[in-house]
């Protein structure tokens, strides 16, 4: 019997770093490329439209937005407006949906990439511009437009390593190699704040909804800002029994809602030995409260090196992508897994993310829970799909409590008459 496989999405023409998804239009966003070598490898940002077909979950190709020489490494989605980390600099893109009567069908125009299954019995007008490529689909096109852009790095190799926008989308924030975290505002890109938070590389920040920002950091921290005051440095292992003599880093970490909670905040975090060993010991996967940032739950998630961390939209579920391509989704409030994949991709996970669940999300995931999306350098990018997990009412289990106390009572009746 094979091993199991997660459903190939689609296969772009370069490595993929980073995907979002636009949760009211299902549009399915995917970015990367070759960087500036002269390898023959493009560079771009693919817009894919899911749709169900026969029961299961497509992508077509939309539109292919050309990046000229920059790769996108990461990715940050507010509406209509992307954040593209791209070498040392952010670039805005808006995107806009229209629908068109007619689609001009031009033959034989230049050729066209190899990517993923384009729909039977259309056409493709593909237009280039300064902004990029138009691909019209069934009489939708979509218009990509290059906004503002802005250096966000200066080390010494400079590259953004990570962007994120706050609640509101007016704010957008970036770190990178030199440790300095930059808040800008959106669209004008206008630097409103600059701080030195770590010593060393910035490899992740998240901002919650109350504009508190947390960051990690090659320097072994995590620290929490208030704008650019500290308010408290994370410690995940302070309730812990002694690890093994192994420094850990702050890897990945995310804000998420507690469902059901209207008020309830949680960070996830993840914590990686900084050096590879022979017999590498696990990581370890921290549930904090988002509000007094104190740690809640750690639980250990796997010896392979975890690369990437998503939440879903309601904070139920998490998503890990592993450096040797494995794939793992985690129940939120518990830190348990419910669905693994090992080596899905065979090669570094890059970037992971959930199905909205709002919007038409609800729709795209039909009969499943969940659906995870995963991209790696190996240029796929799969589908990891969790059932809806059944569950007995409560009326029910009472029910079957007290027919099973009854029976017990005739049984031991039957066999001791005047029991009772």
């Amino acid at each position: 019997m094979g091993r199991r496989r997660a459903p190939e999405l689609y296969r772009a023409p370069f490595p993929l770093y980073a995907l979002r998804v636009e949760p009211s239009t299902g549009l399915l966003i995917t970015a990367g490329g070759g960087g500036a070598s002269k390898t023959g490898i493009k560079n771009g940002v693919h817009f894919l439209q899911l749709e169900q077909i026969g029961g299961a979950l497509s992508a077509s190709l939309l539109h292919s937005h050309d990046t000229e020489t920059r790769a996108t490494m990461n990715l940050a989605l507010a509406g209509s407006i992307l954040a593209a980390g791209q070498d040392a600099s952010c670039q805005l893109l808006q995107f806009r949906p229209q629908e068109q009567e007619t689609c001009d069908k031009q033959d034989n125009e230049g050729s066209q990439e190899q990517g993923p299954r384009q729909r039977k019995g259309t056409g493709a007008t593909a237009e280039t511009q300064e902004t990029g490529a138009s691909i019209q689909r069934e009489g939708v096109e979509l218009n990509v437009e290059n906004l503002q852009s802005v250096q966000t790095d200066f080390g010494s190799d400079p590259l953004q390593k990570t962007v994120c926008f706050n609640h509101d989308n007016t704010l957008l924030a970036t770190g990178g190699t030199d440790g300095f975290v930059r808040v800008w505002q959106v669209p004008s890109l206008e630097k409103v704040l600059e701080f030195k938070a770590h010593d060393g590389e910035i490899e992740d920040l998240t901002l919650g909804p109350d504009d508190k920002m947390v960051t990690a950091g090659w320097d072994f921290k995590a620290c929490v800002w208030q704008r650019d005051q500290l308010v408290t440095g994370l410690r995940w292992d302070e309730n812990l029994p002694p690890l093994p003599d192994t420094p850990y880093r702050y890897q990945a970490c995310r804000f998420g809602w507690v469902p059901d909670q209207p008020a309830g905040l949680r960070l996830f975090t993840v914590q990686i030995p900084h050096k590879r060993l022979r017999r590498p010991p696990p990581c370890y996967l921290t549930a904090w409260d988002g509000h007094n940032f104190l740690p809640l739950r750690t639980q250990p998630c796997g010896n392979e090196v975890i690369s990437c961390l998503s939440v879903s939209e309601s904070g139920t579920f998490l998503g890990l992508g592993t450096v040797t391509g494995s794939v793992a989704i985690y129940v939120s409030f518990s830190l348990q897994r419910l669905y693994y994949l090992r080596e899905a991709h065979g090669i570094v996970v890059t970037d992971v993310a959930f199905m909205p669940e709002q919007g038409r999300g609800r729709e795209l995931l039909g009969a499943h829970e969940a659906a995870l999306f995963s991209v790696a350098v190996d240029s796929r990018c799969r589908l990891h799909l969790l059932p809806i997990r059944r569950s007995v009412p409560v009326w029910l289990l009472l029910l079957l409590c007290a027919g099973l106390i009854i029976l017990a009572i005739l049984l031991l009746q039957s066999a001791f008459p005047g029991f009772l």
